[in-house]
Order: structure tokens, then sequence, then C-alpha cells
């Protein structure tokens, strides 16, 4: 069983920055992709967004076009941890964010709504409020 813990949540300002980390201290990473998924507040009805996705060697990655030149996903295996870096922030990027992994996805395409079932294991979630 894949055990993943957030971290790097908080309270910004919009236009600021912040850094999301991932980690498995009982696995090894790099035996999963990774995808950083979101969900806003209120609406726990329509699910989780796809944010990134990374594969396991940190070869390919992608983005949901509302993230795409703000955001940047990266993982170092030696150091069995990825990151979200997420620059330029606004108020719609307000959600909890949640690390997600999955062992067989080599290709995973973030396009917005998607459901959980797609990935094995997930993170308990860090909440990330860009607010004045």
């Amino acid at each position: 069983q894949l055990h993943l813990v957030e971290s790097g949540g908080g309270l910004v300002q919009p236009g600021g920055s912040l850094r999301l980390s991932c980690a498995a201290p009982r696995s090894t990473l790099g035996d999963y992709s990774i995808a950083w998924f979101r969900q806003a507040p209120g609406k726990e009805r329509e699910g989780v967004s796809c944010v990134s996705f990374i594969d396991k060697r940190g070869d390919s990655t992608n983005y949901q076009d509302s993230v795409r030149g703000r955001f940047t996903i990266s993982r170092d295996n030696a150091k069995n941890m990825v990151w979200l870096q997420m620059n330029s922030l606004k108020p719609e990027d307000t959600a909890v964010y949640y690390c997600a992994a999955d062992q067989f996805r080599d290709t995973y395409f973030c396009t917005g709504s998607a459901p959980k079932k797609d990935f094995d294991f997930w993170g308990q979630g860090t909440q990330v409020t860009v607010s004045s």
C-alpha cells in the first residue's frame, strides 16, 4: 500500500507563488507516475480536476489548460520527491490539492475533471487558498 503525503499548502496573495511537495516515506516514488489533482470549495459533486501529470522518469509532463505556463511539475527520484511549483496564483486556484500515484499509467492527459479511480493511490490533500 502506497502512502502519499502532501505538504506546502497555505494562504497566498494573488500573483504569489507556492510549492507543493509529495512524498512517500515508505515507498519508492520512482515506481509510479504522479499527478496533481485539485478540488475547489463547494465542488465535491463535480469531483476532482487533474492539474498536472509527470511520468515515472520525469521525461514527460502535461498540464491542465488553466494552469499551463504558471505551474510546473517536477520530480527527483533520488530524493523520492515530487513537486508542484505554482506561480502567478489566482483566486480560482483555491482548492484542496492532492498528490496521486499510479504504477501502470505511462501517460495521462490532464484535461479537467477526472475520476479518482484513474489513479490508484491518493494523499490526504493540502489546502491552497489564494486571496487578498
